[in-house]
């Protein structure tokens, strides 16, 4: 059914609110949608972990926090302009699907990067002053064994980081006034010009590894990255390196990391992301007194929630007006013919 001219329509996925329809957060940036006449908002009715068409309905926009976007969510699209990822990272969204059905793809670029960042460096400082297990020592009445745990400041070690993009960027910034040596980076994508102005030093992914002392990623899923730190390339790593990750699950085979950490080949990790999520039962790293785990929210923070959604209500209201909103993953499919005649009879005014 044709969605009335005069209102622009924004479904939320379920996940967003408790089943009694009351919001899970304090703020996800709605009062963008509030603000704007001709912009009507609700929640799915139901949480499910793949969007159907049905819940879709004459939406023009759909906001995303987790469930899947398939070719099969994107079959009766005849009135879906955009989906709208509440963040930055996509794979679960099938991006030639929406560009097949002319549906742009929008993420909330810069929004989580100050979040991700502050998460970053607290787990550097938690893992290299061994903050659990001193906490354990004093929970458990083992205040004499605490010699066994000196700790190492982040001074004059070395930060490799996997993927220079805004969080990269943002962690580097952070860390400018511990005295840490010069950040090395792998990035293929980023120009060493670039690189210099922000003071990090790009090498190939082997010499990050073999010269780090902490290996932090922040590289997108794909097909390139995923598997990128497997058994070889972990080998590479010192014994007092330790290796974080805050991007997905995926980009490091599991199976290896185990192997390394059981054979204290490296000093320990930090991970908040995992292949098969969401895991419901405890994974195999829980074992690991030198491993931190977090359930893909460590940097999950009320000002982050508040900064994405607001970042991508924004893009939403651009696209009701008639504007090219920031963040379109897919860009090329704004100028495709089926798009410009969804946008033209869709948008306000």
């Amino acid at each position: 059914m044709q969605a009335q001219a005069h209102v622009f329509r924004v479904a939320l996925t379920g996940d967003f609110f408790r089943r009694d329809g009351s919001p899970l957060y304090n703020d996800i940036g709605t009062r963008v949608l509030d603000e704007q006449p001709g912009i009507e908002y609700a929640a799915f009715a139901e949480h499910r972990r793949e969007i159907d068409p049905d819940q879709i309905g004459g939406a023009q926009a759909v906001v995303v926090l987790s469930p899947r976007v398939t070719t099969h969510s994107l079959s009766q699209s005849e009135n879906l302009l955009a989906i709208c990822r509440f963040g930055v990272g996509y794979d679960s969204v099938d991006v030639p699907a929406c560009t097949a059905a002319d549906v742009a793809l929008i993420t909330a670029v810069g929004a989580v990067d100050r979040s991700v960042a502050e998460a970053t460096v607290g787990w550097m400082l938690a893992l290299t002053h061994h903050i659990r297990t001193k906490d354990l020592l004093v929970r458990e009445g083992r205040w004499n064994e605490r010699s066994q745990f000196m700790g190492r400041e982040l001074r004059e070690r070395t930060l490799g980081i996997v993927g220079m993009g805004g969080i990269g960027r943002a962690v580097v910034k952070l860390l400018a006034g511990f005295g840490m040596r010069q950040p090395l980076a792998f990035d293929p994508y980023l120009d060493p010009a670039v690189a210099a102005e922000m003071g990090v030093r790009l090498v190939p992914l082997d010499e990050l590894l073999a010269s780090a002392d902490f290996v932090s990623v922040h590289c997108p899923l794909n097909e390139t990255t995923r598997g990128l730190l497997g058994r070889r390339e972990l080998g590479l790593m010192r014994p007092e390196a330790y290796l974080i990750n805050t991007a997905r699950g995926g980009i490091i085979d599991e199976d290896a990391l185990a192997e390394v950490l059981s054979e204290k080949r490296i000093a320990g990790a930090a991970l908040d992301c995992f292949v098969g999520e969401p895991l419901l039962a405890p994974p195999r790293f829980a074992e690991f007194d030198n491993v931190l785990l977090a359930p893909h929210s460590i940097a999950w923070t009320d000002e982050m929630f508040r900064d994405i959604g607001e970042t991508i209500c924004t893009a939403a209201v651009e696209l009701a007006l008639g504007r090219r909103p920031r963040g379109v993953v897919d860009a090329d499919v704004l100028d495709h013919p089926g798009f410009q005649q969804k946008w033209q009879r869709l948008r306000l005014g």
